[in-house]
């Protein structure tokens, strides 16, 4: 039990930091989408937060689906189905004063993806998505234990 309790610990602290990576990198790129600093110093910072919360989670998620012999497929598909599932409640919940700020830059790409809680809950569901599947596959990499093949089973 104290193994699996230091593979959580570790794995959390691991996803955590490469959800905060890779979240300052799906940032920048969105951010790039409103051709402002503003826009792009928001994004980082929001990508920052989301991606350390996201990479964090998935990774004690990762332990949970996966241990020690999932490997990279178990921790992508845990990635994939955690990042869906809570980048669109945080969509959902984003309010709408925030997105009559993002429409009023007048960016046609930004208006059409932050128009209604929909399409707000879809482009997060998406960029948390893409940090979270990431995270899990690094992360059951990370964690698999060989196996020996010359032990007789």
């Amino acid at each position: 039990m104290l193994e699996n309790k230091e593979l959580y610990i570790k794995s959390s602290i691991f996803g955590a930091g490469l959800g905060l990576g890779f979240g300052m990198l799906v940032g920048v790129i969105t951010g790039a989408l409103s051709a402002s600093w503003n826009g792009v110093v928001f994004s980082v910072i929001a990508g920052a937060v989301l991606g350390l919360v996201t990479g964090a989670i998935t990774g004690a998620l990762t332990v949970w689906t996966a241990g020690r012999i999932g490997g990279v497929s178990s921790g992508t598909y845990t990635g994939m189905l955690f990042g869906a599932v809570f980048g669109g409640v945080l969509g959902i919940f984003i309010p709408d004063s925030f997105r009559a700020s993002v429409a009023s830059l007048n960016i046609l790409v930004l208006d059409v993806l932050t128009r209604g809680r929909f399409e707000t809950a879809v482009l997060l569901s998406f960029l948390l998505t893409l940090v979270a599947t990431m995270v899990g596959a690094w992360v059951g990499g990370r964690n698999l234990k060989p196996r020996d093949l010359n032990k007789p089973s």
